[in-house]
């Protein structure tokens, strides 16, 4: 690393980040929820472009709800950072919202540095990572690549019914645009995206490492399953009366659980179930429950969703239920450009890390030389409230990005740099 984290990097650090602390806090579950087109998210959205105005960069949106600032204007080659302002329910402060942070204060270090970009530089923020209002993660990137069909992403619905194309035209976006954009995709010539690392394999390998470098996202899906059996009277309806859906919904968590042993490096979550009606004193008439799986090969993955659902449908038999499931998502293993990771590694010397979890770099990555950097998580949690990073830490990501980008963009006339500018 060019420059260590100084007492005014910090500071300036805690107060970019004081900005964003305070939106869309969750006070029932804890943690954060900002979604896709809520009022959080566009508060942030808001925020994100005073900030990168205050910097003279160009701010637009562009069709799918992706929101740019430019520094320079847009062009074939055209260096590009940045990550999502919305969290899952409940979600951790860091997630998504560290990129988007450390992007801005990325240009201000490029600029203390004396850096005028031979390429054109964009910051961008993308819609809908998470897909925690309707279902679909990298909403953003994958509208943009032509990852998702933009006919069934406008009738997606979020829990309270509201369809996307409604809650994007309640504030101001006009859902009928959206689709692929292959002229923005082509000017893209890198991506990197800077994240707080979601688990302890940095630590892993390295105690001593605060910044790492992806090699791979491992496969990983979500999948609906929809249990359907009789609504009755919880008190008065007899054992061999009963088609309970919940106890096939019951089996689906157990067998989730036993597929992280059965199935070597596999992770399987029930993470939310809905019955219907939902009384305390009912037998639900159905319920639906959610299911994320992930392995570094797809192939592994779809068989654990095999035997889950085998499990699921012959206890939903005994019990008088039936079973439906629907693949929302699926994405298989993604492997980031081996040249510009080693590049970044060896630039860093840092050690090069998989993730299990998914981000928007994965998308791009089958389109354009993308490459992910984690800062260090000394909890080891994510997606909830005791997700951490140190100050210290997101600053020398903050110094980090910053060197990647000097790299990626080159400089116009280096012999103009102020030397040792950087050590203020």
């Amino acid at each position: 690393m060019r420059f260590g984290p100084s007492p005014g990097d910090a500071s300036r650090f805690v107060s970019a980040w004081s900005d964003v602390a305070g939106v869309g806090r969750d006070h029932l579950r804890g943690g954060y929820s900002r979604h896709a087109f809520d009022d959080p998210e566009m508060q942030l959205r808001q925020w994100f472009a005073e900030q990168a105005q205050r910097r003279g960069l160009e701010v637009e949106n562009d069709r799918n709800g992706n929101v740019w600032a430019w520094w320079g204007a847009p062009a074939p080659g055209a260096v590009v950072t940045g990550s999502h302002l919305d969290s899952v329910p409940g979600g951790g402060a860091f997630d998504g919202p560290l990129g988007v942070v450390s992007a801005l204060l990325a240009v201000d270090e490029l600029r203390v540095r004396g850096i005028t970009p031979a390429r054109p530089l964009a910051l961008a923020c993308f819609l809908d990572e998470e897909g925690g209002r309707f279902g679909l993660p990298c909403l953003g990137s994958r509208l943009l690549t032509g990852a998702a069909d933009a006919d069934h992403v406008r009738r997606l619905h979020d829990a309270d019914g509201m369809s996307l194309a409604d809650a994007a035209r309640r504030v101001g976006f006009d859902p009928s645009t959206m689709g692929p954009d292959p002229a923005r995709l082509a000017t893209i010539g890198a991506f990197v995206e800077l994240h707080i690392e979601q688990g302890r394999l940095l630590r892993a390998v390295d105690p001593a490492a605060v910044v790492g470098v992806a090699s791979e996202i491992v496969a990983h899906g979500r999948w609906r399953l929809t249990i359907t059996g009789q609504g009755n009277h919880a008190g008065t309806t007899a054992p061999a009366d009963r088609a309970d859906p919940m106890i096939p919904a019951a089996a689906a968590v157990l067998a989730a659980r036993r597929a992280l042993s059965g199935f070597d490096g596999a992770v399987a979550t029930v993470g939310r179930i809905i019955p219907v009606p939902g009384g305390t004193n009912v037998i639900a008439s159905a319920v639906s429950l959610w299911l994320d799986v992930r392995h570094a090969d797809a192939t592994v993955t779809a068989a654990v969703v095999d035997a889950i659902v085998a499990d699921v449908r012959a206890e939903a038999a005994a019990e008088g239920c039936t079973v439906m499931v629907q693949r929302e998502s699926m994405s298989d293993r993604v492997t980031f450009d081996p040249g510009l990771g080693l590049e970044i590694s060896g630039r860093l010397g840092v050690p090069v890390i998989p993730t299990a979890a998914g981000h928007d770099a994965g998308v791009f990555a089958a389109h354009v030389p993308t490459a992910m950097l984690f800062v260090r998580n000394p909890s080891g949690v994510s997606h909830a409230p005791d997700e951490h990073a140190d100050a210290a830490d997101c600053v020398t990501g903050v110094q980090a990005l910053a060197d990647v980008l000097e790299t990626l963009v080159g400089d116009i006339n280096p012999a103009a740099r102020h030397v040792g500018a950087g050590d203020e």
